[in-house]
């Protein structure tokens, strides 16, 4: 009986290994957060391109939109940790926020995930219709206390709800959120007069920014522009005091995957960063890298929580 339980401790411990350079022997599920066309599915496609090129085999993304990008991150808690389902995400909103925005989360961001690494941050925008006379934050603030209520805003993610409700604290607006589940139905509300103003990614706003575009982006939540927006200014610069929402992208798979596995995609991913047209797609996309490893990513996630915590606590944000 020693012999043989010896003999199964022998192949566990070995096997182990075995599965991190073996790794991956068919397609990655990459599970994306928001819709297709969206800031998100940009990054998310992106990366999952170059990881299929570096690991050998397709990486299939699948957009599992809703509830602020809930749908997704519940899928993959539950997923099988094999390491051949992985979400590619804006982790200070979908795990770090999400626990002080819902009353009831269908997981724990750090009990059921297994981080992998940071890949990058980038900001947020306020935004208007470009065809609209608004073109100043002043402009905008003055045109919504001439409204009932002060007016409507769009979203569709945490971070963006986040940015929206601490910007209205801080100038004492009472503007409503509008919740979206698309950024494409949030452009048409906006175009249409539904909603005032909208706060999202300015991966995706840069895309439809003036001249050529249908926003007019008036600020930057960020603490520093972006150089992909430098004439844009951020929203500390326009007198909202240490005002800085910039949140960051990371990688996680599920809890329960093999840390070879881990290690293998942590460095794929590492190494994606360090690519020359990696830093090209970021510039265009106001995108600023952000290498790790799984313990600063952890760590990371640990202090957001409760840094994004006192976000909302001072946006007044009522847990939904």
């Amino acid at each position: 009986m020693r012999t043989l339980i010896l003999l199964v401790l022998f192949a566990l411990l070995t096997a182990v290994p075995a599965l991190g350079q073996d790794y991956p022997v068919r397609e990655i599920r990459s599970v994306c957060n928001f819709t297709a066309g969206s800031g998100a599915d940009i990054i998310v496609r992106f990366y999952s391109d170059r990881l299929a090129k570096l690991a050998g085999r397709p990486v299939v993304v699948d957009n599992k939109p809703g509830a602020q990008g809930m749908l997704a991150t519940d899928f993959v808690a539950k997923a099988k940790p094999d390491g051949y389902t992985i979400m590619i995400t804006p982790a200070s909103s979908t795990l770090a926020t999400a626990p002080h925005l819902f009353k009831q989360l269908p997981f724990d961001p750090l009990r059921d995930f297994a981080p992998v690494t940071t890949i990058n941050t980038l900001t947020f925008v306020i935004a208007v219709d470009a065809s609209k006379p608004v073109k100043s934050v002043d402009e905008l603030v003055a045109s919504l206390k001439s409204k009932v209520g002060h007016g409507l805003y769009g979203t569709g993610s945490n971070t963006g709800q986040v940015a929206a409700e601490l910007f209205k604290a801080m100038l004492g607006l009472g503007t409503t959120y509008v919740p979206y589940k698309a950024n494409t139905q949030a452009l048409t509300s906006l175009l249409q007069g539904d909603v005032d103003f909208i706060s999202y990614d300015a991966t995706w706003a840069s895309t439809q920014n003036e001249p050529k575009g249908r926003l007019r982006i008036l600020a930057v939540t960020s603490a520093k522009r972006s150089s992909t927006l430098p004439n844009v200014p951020t929203l500390a610069e326009l007198g909202l005091k240490d005002f800085d929402i910039t949140p960051w992208w990371g990688v996680v798979v599920p809890a329960g995957t093999p840390r070879p596995v881990i290690d293998r995609l942590a460095g794929w991913f590492n190494q994606i960063n360090a690519a020359e047209d990696t830093k090209t797609f970021l510039a265009n996309y106001a995108l600023d890298a952000l290498p790790g490893t799984p313990e600063s990513m952890a760590e990371l996630l640990r202090k957001d929580m409760e840094r994004w915590g006192g976000y909302v606590r001072l946006a007044k944000i009522e847990p939904q």
